[in-house]
């Protein structure tokens, strides 16, 4: 008898064991959270939330992606409600994640020679992204991603690139974990028919069976929780 894996039941299997495996690690360890990191958070999850549900209603939308027959319980607009849960649990467990490393504030100078170059990284991005995503086809999903991802890189990048150079180790550790598990179990939600990604706008090539628009898309959100986080802590322990 075959398994059938709802879009719940992928929170239940993934999403919530994970919040509660890091929240007991963090109760059980030497580091505390102070409203400063809950504030961080918060702010965090409601612009990903707020940035990514019109993105992912146009996707859904060009038929890039779809969802498997009596997987999803209900829809806002084309996204269905789990989606919305999942753009809110995802930050939170690479929030949580991060705060699980040692999260020590350095201190790190930023010229507006630094500022001009993070911001020309971040339009570098885009410039790649909207060209593979106005010429479409397969490369469409990918320039989307790119696309989308680059006003936050280059807001980031710009505002504080060299502090999270200061702290690359924290920085690293931070975004390739949350990244290979969301990886991991995205590949297993594509495997059990939760959602479906279009061949027609994808390039096809995969990693370890995973599309790498997929793999492309945790990343950059990852990305953007950690490196927000700790520019975030950065301002706030500048103003203290």
């Amino acid at each position: 008898m075959s398994v059938r894996l709802t879009y719940f039941g992928f929170h239940a299997v993934f999403l919530l064991p994970a919040l509660a495996v890091l929240a007991v690690g963090l109760s059980h360890s030497r580091r505390r959270l102070d409203a400063t990191h809950w504030v961080g958070t918060a702010l965090i999850t409601v612009v990903a939330l707020l940035y990514t549900t019109p993105w992912d209603n146009h996707l859904i939308s060009r038929g890039v992606w779809g969802y498997g027959d009596g997987v999803v319980a209900l829809r806002v607009w084309l996204v269905p409600v789990e989606e919305l849960l999942f753009m809110l649990l995802q930050p939170l467990v690479v929030a949580l994640w991060l705060y699980a490393l040692a999260l020590a504030v350095r201190s790190a100078s930023v010229t507006t020679r630094d500022r001009l170059l993070g911001v020309a990284a971040g339009a570098l991005v885009g410039a790649v992204g909207l060209v593979l995503y106005v010429f479409g086809g397969q490369t469409y999903y990918l320039g989307a991603i790119l696309t989308w991802a680059a006003p936050v890189l280059a807001l980031q990048w710009g505002f504080g690139w060299p502090y999270l150079w200061a702290v690359r180790r924290t920085f690293a550790f931070g975004v390739a974990v949350p990244t290979v598990y969301f990886c991991l179990a995205d590949r297993v939600a594509l495997q059990f028919g939760i959602w479906h990604i279009s061949a027609d706008h994808t390039t096809g090539i995969a990693l370890f069976g995973l599309p790498i628009e997929e793999a492309t898309f945790f990343f950059v959100t990852n990305l953007f929780v950690v490196q927000g986080l700790l520019l975030f802590h950065w301002v706030v322990e500048r103003w203290r």
